[in-house]
């Protein structure tokens, strides 16, 4: 009997609900399905809640569920949303992320590592001065042009292309200046404008250009490079300042792991989704980089004429290309 009545009080204890975490916290980001960002964001948050002992939950929302890039930025700030993934739109918050949009400046991602580690606080008080606290950084990754016009082999095949950009003034002034016409628009919306011819192209990493499915809608992938974009697991200083000690400590140790693991997994994507782009018979071409590079000079100009400090800016991080 009594052995009976001890199994009985196990199993309705395995049957019970694991018990509520702490803390719980939303993380909005606009990623697809299968995309870069929904694994960065998943390995966030399974390892904290594996390093806080399940006290902490980390709720993920893919697909703009909680807003597009902006609305994220506004709902941190406004403490509806923990966390965000902003990549291109940061140079809307500070003139000093703009640096990032430069053609070409980071090389790899060992050079953004050393750009990390010198250059760091430079981002986080930009941050800080806006509301922001970025926790740590990840990737969206090197962008490539994908159109239904032509291959782009030089900047001038893109004379006249409509081409969808981010949020953010540098990536639109650079596409201006290699002949396309730049349209700001948001992630989401990228799908159906050019299934219905709205734009002609856009410009991604090849794990959004996959993810988001652009391959059925697209006829060419023009390997350019033009620029390697950060991804920020970015929260606001409130939300960050009223966490205790061991939960930002658990934050922040996560987030420095999964900067590995993102870019770990990014370097697969890249071999693995240009061969999804090319099975679905998208042509694609090698890009003249060097021509790119040459066209390039206007906007690293006006960034150093227009952006307080924008020359250092750019010098410092031409200075970490290369490994000491």
């Amino acid at each position: 009997m009594k052995k009976t009545l001890i199994a009985t009080a196990v199993a309705s204890m395995l049957a019970m609900p694991a018990m509520a975490a702490d803390v719980t916290m939303k993380f909005g980001h606009v990623g697809a399905p299968g995309s870069l960002f929904e694994a960065t964001v998943n390995n966030f948050a399974a390892c904290v809640g594996e390093k806080s002992g399940g006290k902490i939950e980390v709720q993920t929302f893919g697909s703009s569920q909680l807003g597009k890039d902006k609305e994220l930025l506004q709902k941190l700030k406004l403490g509806q949303v923990d966390f965000a993934l902003p990549s291109s739109v940061m140079s809307s918050v500070s003139d000093v992320f703009g640096v990032f949009e430069m053609p070409y400046i980071i090389k790899d991602r060992d050079h953004m590592r050393r750009v990390q580690g010198a250059m760091m606080d430079k981002f986080q008080g930009a941050a800080n001065d806006n509301g922001y606290h970025i926790v740590g950084l990840a990737e969206n990754g090197f962008r490539h042009i994908t159109n239904n016009t032509r291959p782009i082999n030089k900047p001038e095949d893109l004379q006249g292309v409509k081409l969808r950009t981010p949020n953010g003034a540098w990536r639109v002034k650079m596409f201006q200046q290699y002949g396309a016409n730049p349209t700001p628009m948001s992630f989401s919306d990228v799908f159906t404008a050019l299934q219905t011819g709205v734009i002609d192209g856009q410009e991604n990493p090849y794990a959004q250009i996959a993810s988001a499915k652009f391959q059925e809608v697209q006829k060419y992938l023009s390997i350019t490079g033009h620029v390697y974009t950060p991804a920020y697991i970015l929260t606001s200083s409130k939300t960050f300042a009223k966490q205790p000690a061991d939960v930002q400590a658990v934050l922040t140790d996560c987030a420095n792991d999964t900067q590995t693991f993102t870019y770990e997994k990014a370097a697969q994507l890249e071999t693995d989704l240009l061969a999804v782009i090319k099975d679905a018979g998208v042509e694609v071409n090698e890009a003249d980089k060097a021509a790119f590079i040459e066209a390039s000079k206007p906007i690293y100009e006006g960034f150093a004429a227009e952006v307080e400090g924008g020359q250092e800016l750019i010098d410092t991080v031409m200075g970490l290309a290369q490994s000491s």
